[in-house]
């Protein structure tokens, strides 16, 4: 690929238009019209910018890059790391991005009108897990006391909030507000801090929006806010929070500058939960299905060759991403998740083999049931202020998340010889829903088929026809 990125713009598309044409004359004349071009067509808009926020999971978009999978479709990509969530959803609602690496929850959120309202809609779930809450030094101290240890003495994992319920409580007895931070008002991050917490006794607040209150700390005993990503560990330096719940590499990176101590994952919060989503306006797909196919196929590719041979390529990865277009964290700091490790403390690094899923376990698959979980955690915190049936619920999944894209992608590359039919979903009896999920810290089961049953079977939380 360096040799091609040196080529001007207009001579680098000559040339791969030159060869994709080639190679689909090769391969028509062996196997008849069977090939990319054949079935999909030429992409309808040939250059394009996505953005993206400095996480080490925005990972398939720098892959698909800068392994010219992009290319290989005739796309001409540009990839631009954006200030906070906001801005790349604003970008990509105002034309200014053509698509963006985004947090799950936020192509649903613009599409019922939490926030700004637009229709977003994802035909390729990015990666699974990934994402860690840490808390400083001196909460850390205040919580050992109540974390049992293992046999050589290390805390043993995982940790549950309940270990962190005194400290709080002693914040409270003294009128001094606990502070965590996440990243965004509908990230998973929110959603897998307030879980953790509900799950050990702390109420993390309710949001009204009816009444025009989104800052989503009514009645709580800690008090989220929103921080960007990049500046967590600054701000818990700072003081400004106690606690923190975000992405690689920014909890890594509190260890290194041993500033404060992952306490636990969100593999060990919710074992294999859907994270990042690929976003693009359903105007965009709808103008340029060709176009949206060939970078689902792009992506896909690029998840594959992040998770194939047992990760064998996350060095490599690593080192792309410690770049500064992209994430810019010290390759140290990065690989320390990337890896299959990851450091709770300053030598306690510990295998998580499946902390980054990019492709395995059917990561990529856009499924209903991962949309209908966020809605549901949407609910149970008061961002959708009044009871919906469960129809509602499968309504929005399917008019965001969109399997037959994926599904249309995937078989090319399958036609393609590119990838083996075996490591997708069988398209054929795939109903866009899990099984029920057992592999919570609570033991609570999701069904994502019943959200109500789900929603109302939280101690902690609204439930019923409950509103603030």
């Amino acid at each position: 690929m360096g040799k091609i990125k040196s080529i001007d713009k207009n001579d680098r598309r000559h040339f791969f238009k030159q060869t994709t044409a080639a190679i689909g004359v090769a391969i028509g004349l062996s196997i008849g019209s069977g090939t990319a071009l054949a079935e999909i067509g030429e992409p309808e808009k040939e250059d394009l910018r996505f953005g993206f926020i400095k996480l080490t999971d925005m990972a398939p978009l720098a892959i698909a890059y800068e392994k010219g999978y992009f290319e290989d479709e005739g796309l001409y990509v540009s990839v631009e790391a954006q200030a906070n969530w906001k801005v790349l959803l604003d970008g990509v609602i105002d034309g200014k991005l053509d698509g963006a690496h985004m947090l799950a929850g936020q192509p649903l959120a613009a599409t019922i009108g939490f926030g700004t309202k637009a229709h977003i809609v994802t035909p390729f779930s990015m990666d699974l897990n990934g994402n860690a809450i840490t808390v400083s030094n001196d909460i850390w101290k205040q919580m050992l006391p109540h974390v049992p240890k293992q046999a050589d003495g290390k805390p043993q994992h995982p940790i549950k909030a309940s270990a962190l319920k005194p400290v709080i409580d002693s914040f409270k007895e003294e009128g001094k507000p606990f502070k965590m931070g996440m990243v965004f008002p509908v990230s998973t991050h929110n959603y897998e801090l307030r879980y953790w917490l509900a799950a050990g006794g702390i109420h993390p607040g309710f949001y009204a929006p009816h009444k025009g209150d989104i800052a989503g700390t009514l009645k709580a005993d800690a008090l989220l806010s929103v921080t960007p990503p990049p500046q967590m560990p600054a701000t818990l330096e700072a003081g400004t929070i106690y606690g923190y719940c975000v992405g690689e590499p920014w909890n890594q990176q509190a260890v290194f500058k041993g500033i404060g101590v992952p306490v636990i994952t969100d593999y060990e919060i919710w074992k294999d939960n859907p994270e990042k989503v690929f976003g693009m306006t359903k105007e965009f797909t709808d103008k340029y299905p060709n176009t949206t196919t060939r970078i689902v196929k792009a992506l896909i590719r690029a998840g594959k060759w992040l998770d194939e041979n047992n990760n064998a390529n996350r060095p490599e990865a690593v080192k792309i991403l410690s770049q500064p277009n992209y994430v810019g964290a010290d390759y140290e700091v990065i690989a320390n998740s990337m890896t299959g490790t990851f450091e709770y403390e300053k030598g306690d690094k510990r295998a998580i083999p499946d902390f980054n899923v990019f492709f395995r376990y059917n990561a990529t698959y856009p499924y209903y049931s991962d949309a209908i979980w966020y809605l549901t955690q949407m609910r149970r915190w008061g961002q959708i202020s009044e009871q919906k049936p469960d129809s509602w619920y499968k309504k929005i999944a399917k008019s965001v998340y969109r399997p037959d894209i994926f599904e249309s992608a995937a078989k090319e590359l399958i036609a393609e010889g590119k990838i083996d039919a075996s490591e997708f979903p069988d398209f054929k009896k795939e109903t866009g829903y899990k099984a029920p999920q057992k592999d919570f810290i609570d033991g609570v089961i999701y069904d994502g088929a019943k959200p109500n049953n789900y929603i109302d079977s939280f101690g902690i939380g609204l439930k019923g026809k409950s509103k603030i």
